[in-house]
């Protein structure tokens, strides 16, 4: 169900892959600020970072990419496609701070949600956001999602507190 790449102007999305440990550790897999809103803690070592990769490719419900620079092939952070349920298809994702502010998530977002919506069967693309995380309600935003509304005590964010916070839902539809 999932592509097996995909291209971008500035980006090449690929399918994440043992060799990309290193790089993950060090662009972002140890950065508590690119970590903050996520759903998991700063790695510590780049073992923790292995055993992510290991885990991603085993998943059989997603398909995590990393996200390669088109012009110098650079890691700059990595984009999870994941199917919640029959007809709808989430999503997840996090980039390295050198790459903030250029518009690269918004066009792996918006290259992801075209792909998403052209598969057969698949009615919804959408996720939340921490309500706090203005950064990603932007990039879902300018990738044509459109915020649907509140979920309180949605998700926990372990980097922020323990008890589960309150998220904006975002998604697309045909």
């Amino acid at each position: 169900m999932f592509p097996d790449s995909l291209w971008t102007t500035e980006l090449i999305m690929r399918p994440i892959a043992p060799g990309d440990a290193g790089a993950i550790f060090d662009e972002y897999a140890q950065d508590p600020a690119v970590t903050r809103f996520l759903s998991w803690a700063p790695h510590r070592s780049l073992a923790e970072t292995e055993s992510y990769i290991a885990d991603c490719i085993a998943s059989q419900s997603s398909r995590t990419f990393t996200l390669l620079g088109r012009r110098d092939r650079q890691l700059r952070g990595a984009f999870a496609v994941r199917r919640v349920s029959p007809g709808h298809v989430g999503f997840g994702y996090v980039l390295s701070q050198r790459s903030w502010g250029q518009g690269l998530m918004t066009e792996a977002l918006t290259e992801v949600a075209g792909w998403a919506l052209k598969q057969k069967g698949v009615w919804r693309f959408g996720d939340v956001c921490d309500v706090d995380n203005a950064a990603s309600a932007r990039v879902m935003e300018k990738a044509g999602l459109l915020r649907e509304g509140l979920l309180k005590r949605w998700m926990v964010h372990p980097n922020i507190e323990d008890t589960p916070r309150d998220c904006w839902s975002y998604a697309r539809t045909r």
